[in-house]
This record gives structure tokens, sequence and C-alpha cells, in this order.
């Protein structure tokens, strides 16, 4: 029998496992790796072209990206609600949480591969790699309700994501070191490092993620497969809906969470993009100075979720919330003219410590706001993971088309801070008590 301390701690240990690829695949080496492909500047830094060539079409080349990108979260949005139907009725979403990490992990491996002349290839691993990431966040984040009494829930979650960080941090580390000092390790350019790095990532992803399969509980649900299952999904997003509509408190911050976690979730994944393209980096070189950008975010994201977990104690989830999208709509509004490398360092802190904060904040919010009657919390979170994913998708559409019509990024953040602003009316419509219980 295993002690529900060990059971927290597997759990938490997923977030160092998984984490890798939302640093390396989503924010730093891949990103860097893909504009250096697709991008090319003049010698003050200017960029000549941006132009990919993708199925006999011309893109904007962070168009492109984002098209698949949003391509993949709408998949995930659809396929989310039958899973987890699945898993709730037959008791298996450790099963699924497996799969998705396996699919994801192995995408990360196939980037390897990934080059101009097989971009249907490299794009194929990279929208994979995003299903297989954020499928296995749905099970993931069910699990949290299961193994924890809300007045932990908020501490739990903050070290989920502070492994998380500190993790990714590691092997982001690992990766450079081999990237920089290429000719030490006997390779004859930064290519070739850089793609094994993928690589690693997906066997990182792989490997750590053992020791939280081996601990998590399995159901002791004993459903079986049966052709109305496979339905099951979505009757339980409707009876989810019907219960969310009784549930005023549950409501309302869900509505809220929809539209300021479609700014936080498009930040993060076009916050590297913008920085090679926007920054006006010394000898044209935007590598390390995005590098030392992203490792400020992830270790001061560690202060931020443990922060944020500390304020609700004194002043409330929702305080709190509304709190850090008023900080995000400061950087929104510093970054739309920031143009120095200094600024943009200044933007990573104060994104750091807003993105653990919020990230963390937002699960367990919503975690506790499930009733505690509830049997089917898969089904909740799916709920809330095709929310997110909803959100993520018209966020990368209003970026994508926004980069596609202007060719720039920065007028896209106007977008986000009309989101954030939505996201704070919203929330001050949230009734105004600790749920702290």
């Amino acid at each position: 029998m295993k002690s529900f301390q060990t059971i927290k701690n597997a759990w938490a240990f997923y977030d160092w496992a998984n984490s890798v690829y939302s640093l390396v695949i989503s924010s730093a080496i891949f990103p860097l790796f893909y504009s250096a492909l697709t991008v090319v500047k003049d010698e003050q830094g200017d960029v000549i072209s941006d132009s990919v060539s993708f199925l006999g079409y011309s893109f904007n080349n962070d168009a492109l990206i984002s098209y698949v990108t949003a391509f993949a979260f709408l998949i995930i949005s659809l396929m989310s609600p039958i899973l987890s139907g699945i898993a709730d009725y037959v008791g298996n979403k450790k099963l699924f949480m497996k799969i998705f990490c396996y699919v994801g992990a192995s995408a990360c491996i196939g980037l390897y591969w990934f080059n101009l002349e097989y971009l249907w290839f490299g794009l194929l691993c990279y929208l994979f790699g995003l299903i297989g990431f954020w499928g296995s966040i749905v099970f993931y984040n069910s699990y949290l309700p299961d193994i924890c009494p809300k007045n932990e829930q908020d501490s739990l979650s903050a070290k989920g994501f502070s492994l998380g960080y500190i993790g990714s941090v590691l092997l982001l580390v690992l990766c450079l070191v081999m990237i920089l000092n290429y000719k030490l390790f006997g390779f004859e350019s930064e290519a070739l490092p850089t793609r094994l790095s993928f690589i690693l990532t997906g066997v990182w992803w792989i490997g750590f993620s053992q020791y939280s399969f081996y601990h998590l509980p399995i159901s002791n649900k004993k459903g079986r497969y049966t052709k109305d299952v496979f339905f099951n999904g979505f009757k339980e997003l409707k009876s989810i809906y019907k219960s969310i509509k009784t549930n005023l408190n549950l409501e309302r911050y869900l509505g809220a969470y929809f539209v300021y976690s479609m700014a936080v979730q498009t930040i993060m994944l076009i916050a590297t993009y913008f920085g090679v393209e926007e920054i006006k980096w010394p000898n044209n070189d935007a590598t390390m100075g995005l590098i030392i950008s992203i490792l400020v975010i992830q270790l001061v994201a560690i202060l931020g979720a443990f922060l944020a977990s500390r304020l609700v104690k004194f002043f409330g989830n929702i305080h709190v919330l509304i709190g850090l999208n008023l900080i995000w709509i400061g950087v929104c509004v510093f970054a739309f003219f920031m143009e120095t490398p200094n600024e943009f360092y200044i933007a990573a802190f104060f994104v750091g410590l807003v993105m653990g904060g919020i990230q963390s904040l937002s699960r367990s919010t919503y975690s506790k706001y499930i009733p505690d009657h509830a049997e089917d919390t898969t089904s909740y979170f799916s709920f809330y993971d095709v929310t997110e994913k909803i959100g993520i998708v018209i966020g990368m559409a209003f970026y994508g088309i926004s980069a596609q019509l202007t060719g720039s990024l920065r007028y896209s953040i106007v977008f986000l801070i009309l989101f954030f602003v939505v996201g704070v009316v919203l929330l001050l419509r949230v009734p105004d008590r600790k749920i702290n219980c």
C-alpha cells in the first residue's frame, strides 16, 4: 500500500518529466532552430525574408507555425472529451496518460529530422508533440482532486510546476553546453547538437515519467468497452456543463479563465519567435540573449508559483488571480514598445513571476471549485482542458492572422492586452471568498 505522500510526490514529479517539452520544444531551442531555418536577415539584423513554402502555398513563417499549433489544439479539444469519458467509465486514466506521453516524446525525437526539404514531416512531429504533451496533461491534472484534499491543492500544484521548471532548466543547460561548445564535443557545427537536444527531450520525458506511472493509482472501476463508451465523454461534458450552470462560482470562474488563459498560453507559445524578429540583438545573434531570457523566466517562475500559493492564504484565490492579470496587462503594454535586449530581460523577469503563479493557481482554483461529491474528475478537467484549448486556438488564430497581414508580431499584443482586461472584468464577477477549505 503506497503512502499518500508517495503518491503526491509521484504526481508532482510528472511535471519534472514532461516540462522539458514546454521549455526545449515550445519555448527555447526549437523556436530558435525553426527561425534559423526560415528567417533570412541582412548584416544589420533586418529581416529580408520570412516566407515559407508549404503545400504549394507561401506562408509567413510565424503564421505557419501558429496555424499548425492552433490545429493541434483543435484536435486535442475534440479528442479529450472522448478519451476522458472512456477513462472515467473504464477507470484507466493512467493508461491514456502513458499513451499521450509516449506519442509526444516520440514526436520530440522525430524532430531530429526536421528540415525545409521535408517540412511536412517536421511539422507533423511538431503537431504530435503538442498533442502528446497537452493530451497527457488532461489526465495528469485530473488526478489532483483525487489524491489531495482541497487545503493542500494550491501547494501541491505549485510543487508540480516548480519541479517542472527546475527539471526543464537542467536539461536546457545540458543541451546549451553541448550546442555552444560543439567543437569540444567533436561536432562540426551547432546543427547536430541542436537536433540531438530534441532526442534528449524525448528520452528525458519517457524516462522520468516512469516513476510517476509506477506510483500513481489505478481506478477501481471495471467498466467494459462498448460503442456507447466512445460517446460517453461528450455526454459527460454535457452533464458537467449542466452542473457548472448550477454552480455560479465555477461558471463565472471558468468564463474568466477561458479569456485570460487565451492570452497566457499564446504568450508562452510565441515569446521566443517575438524575441527573434522584434528585438535588435547585438551582432545580429539572438541565441544567447533569448536563452538567458528563457532561463530567467523559468527560474523566476518557481518563485512566482510559491508566492501565489502563499498569497491566497491572505487574499483568496480570486483576488490574487486579478492581481496577476493586472501585472500581465502591464507586461504586455511594456512589450509593445520594447526594442532592446535589456528591455526584453526586464519583461522576461515579470513574465516568469506571473507565469508561474497564474498557471499553478488557475489549476488549483478550478480543482477547489469541483463539487466534493464529484466522481468523474477526469471529465471535469476535460471540460477545463477543452476550455483552455479552444482559447488557445482562438489566440493563435488571432496571432497568425495578425502576423500574416502585418508581417509583424508586435500588433498581436493589442489582442492579448484586450484578453487580459476582459479576464479581469470577468474575475471581478466571481464571488469574492476564500476557497482554501
